[in-house]
């Protein structure tokens, strides 16, 4: 029988403001445990929450960024439930009227197409505290630092059909809440997680299957293995004539599958209901229009730029524009080399994010700056050095032995461009191998490989590639 997954994601991205969504307490992260949460946070009698302003201008800039709805009026509910680390035992939160409504955005498939994923909506809440199992022998320790950190829920369409289809929406929206500085996306400290919505349905069915929820699901990799798991499981039960419970389950990525967590509440269970302490959220056109004007160049923008201004492809462009750190970086290298724009995608993609990877290296604590990589690429554009030579002057760069202009006159690495020496090279070369010049000019011309291979092992990768190739061409038909 052939199945048909439907994914709907719901992500939650911790806006970056210095105080929490209701109080005036602090959102950094890293303090000790419940020296961040205030009367507000703890919900202690006689409180009252007051709107962070900043939440809000954050809210509407993804919504803008998205291409959504912006809600004029919306409304705070409180979401009961009773858990150990929700004091108030209720989480403000947007129901029936939140501040972004429908929107979409694109991304890109394996074929080179795009595929557009609605979103549904996002809306402002308070983050719970956090639950603390280790180190309490038998009992659980609670850490309100959390409570009252304002988060935005960004609810997709479920359309996505399947793992990798989840997992380019999940990056595409990490990229843009990063472009707009909404948000860090730091996945490993809880600033940007998600919650997937797995179901899978007969091909050709259009009503939707029963889905599971998988809950807090916090690196990419794991979101992709997730899935894929809860797939097989639900295929495996509907295929033995068992039926999928509704249910939320928890991913467990040292066992790579996930098991029951509670049956799955609908919203009713939740009793919502207007928050009576805050009046509703209006927003005025001006307020929506003003936050516009501060918007940046957004990732499909930049993307579309760079294949128009520096004639890159559409792969090399994604890359490029994957955060917005590699867009600067990449473009500061193309003005340090003289505009070489396509050396430089080259350079920055191939040698620089790969080293970065290899070394395990976050792109803010690169060794190699900007001006740096620049100036090797200049060196390779104005035939000072030739490519094979500026990988060794990266390992220098990347090791901080030095500058590039530096490096080059103290280990004598300046490219051979005088004709006069390059055509004595080769004739040297011609006169120690008179079988393969023979062979080569008897119609072999694989061979001329051959030839240049020994002129750069004997010039130590020195010679201009151009000259040699010209130069050697000639003497080898003479």
């Amino acid at each position: 029988m052939q199945w048909e997954t439907v994914i709907g994601l719901e992500i939650h991205a911790q806006l970056s403001t210095k105080s929490k969504i209701f109080s005036a307490a602090s959102t950094q992260f890293g303090a000790e445990v419940n020296t961040q949460a205030c009367g507000i946070d703890l919900g202690m009698p006689g409180v009252l929450p007051v709107l962070n302003q900043a939440a809000v201008e954050m809210a509407v800039k993804f919504g803008l960024g998205a291409h959504a709805d912006i809600a004029h009026t919306s409304v705070f509910a409180r979401k009961n439930y009773f858990y150990p680390d929700l004091p108030k035992g209720y989480q403000i939160s947007q129901y029936e009227f939140p501040i972004v409504n429908k929107g979409y955005i694109d991304i890109p498939l394996d074929d080179g197409t795009t595929k557009r994923i609605h979103i549904t909506r996002a809306h402002l809440e308070e983050d719970a505290g956090k639950s603390l199992h280790e180190n309490f022998n038998g009992y659980s320790g609670i850490d309100l630092n959390r409570a009252g950190i304002p988060l935005l829920e960004i609810v997709s369409e479920p359309e996505m059909h399947s793992a990798k289809e989840a997992v380019a929406y999940l990056k595409a929206v990490h990229t843009l809440v990063r472009y707009l500085n909404i948000c860090d996306g730091n996945m490993q400290e809880g600033s940007f997680r998600c919650d997937a919505n797995v179901s899978i349905r007969k091909k050709g069915e259009e009503k939707l299957g029963t889905r599971a929820e998988l809950k807090n699901i916090n690196s990419f990799r794991f979101v992709e293995r997730a899935i894929h798991y809860e797939v097989e499981r639900q295929i495996s039960i509907l295929s033995h004539g068992g039926t999928i419970i509704q249910e939320t389950r928890l991913y467990d990525p040292n066992k790579n599958e996930t098991r029951s967590l509670r049956s799955k509440e609908e919203a009713n269970d939740y009793r919502y209901f207007p928050d009576p302490d805050l009046l509703p959220l209006i927003i005025s056109d001006e307020f929506i229009a003003k936050i516009k004007q501060t918007l940046p160049e957004l990732p499909q923008e930049k993307k579309k730029r760079f294949m128009e201004q520096y004639g890159l492809n559409a792969y090399d462009a994604s890359i490029l524009v994957s955060s917005k750190e590699i867009a600067d970086y990449y473009e500061n290298v193309v003005k340090e080399s003289g505009n070489e724009a396509k050396l430089a995608a080259n350079w920055v993609i191939s040698e620089w994010l790969g080293a970065l990877n290899k070394a395990g290296c976050d792109i803010m604590g690169t060794p190699i700056s900007s001006a740096q990589l620049g100036k090797l690429i200049l060196r390779i554009a104005d035939h000072t050095i030739s490519g094979k030579i500026a990988k060794v002057l990266f390992e220098n760069l990347w090791n901080g032995e030095g500058e590039v202009d530096e490096l080059i006159e103290k280990q004598g690495l300046k490219q051979v461009t005088n004709e006069a020496a390059i055509e004595k090279l080769i004739d040297e070369i011609i006169a120690h191998h008179p079988q393969q010049v023979a062979d080569y000019r008897a119609g072999k011309e694989k061979l001329f490989g051959f030839f240049v291979g020994q002129a750069m092992k004997l010039s130590e990768g020195k010679l201009n590639p151009k000259q040699l190739n010209e130069l050697l061409k000639i003497k080898l038909h003479q």
